[in-house]
């Protein structure tokens, strides 16, 4: 388990309710506008500091391209550019990071299903969206918090189309945190 930061599940609990105030008033909120008077937040798991992992990186020198399904029309591209490993739970895992091509941002895109799909959570599985200030570097060390687990728009509104995890992002362990279906 990663050192958990001081404020660790006060901060965790801070972006869970701006994210609920973002849903319930704001103008590009999924929630139609018809229901956002009945919403009253979103359903999460309680913080718990077994689920934020230490990942080692591989960076992928030469990106595979690929087409990920999407919930509602044509297929995205994106590059897998990294591979995490991490232990949760006794279980060693992997989940691939993505960025879209010619994407110049330091954020990595992590889809992912896993035992709590359709049950727990979504059915269609879950994000994490990892911002790293640099680049990353073979073996480097990072945090991967799936406390910060979330549904995509499309979860909410059939208006949206989101990509799906891609079979190589199936976790075969649950993961009982992040957000979580009602």
């Amino acid at each position: 388990m990663n050192d958990v930061p001081d404020g660790w599940a006060e901060q965790v609990r801070e972006n869970r309710a701006e994210k609920d105030r973002f849903f319930a008033d704001h103008r590009q909120s999924p929630i139609p506008p018809a229901e956002r008077d009945e919403f009253d937040g979103l359903a999460y798991f309680d913080p718990d500091p077994t689920y934020r992992v230490t990942a080692t990186v591989t960076v992928h020198d030469d990106p595979e391209t690929l087409d990920l399904e999407t919930t509602n029309g044509p297929p995205s591209r994106y590059e897998r550019v990294a591979t995490l490993s991490f232990t949760l739970n006794g279980t060693d895992c992997e989940l691939a990071g993505y960025r879209q091509p010619d994407e110049d941002t330091a954020t990595l895109f992590v889809p992912f299903r896993d035992k709590t799909t359709g049950q727990q959570s979504y059915d269609n599985g879950r994000y994490i969206e990892l911002e790293l200030g640099d680049s990353l570097t073979d073996g480097q060390e990072i945090p991967l918090d799936f406390n910060l687990a979330y549904a995509p728009f499309c979860a909410y509104s059939e208006t949206f189309s989101c990509p799906l995890p891609p079979e190589d992002n199936w976790l075969e362990i649950a993961v009982e945190a992040g957000e979580r279906s009602r």
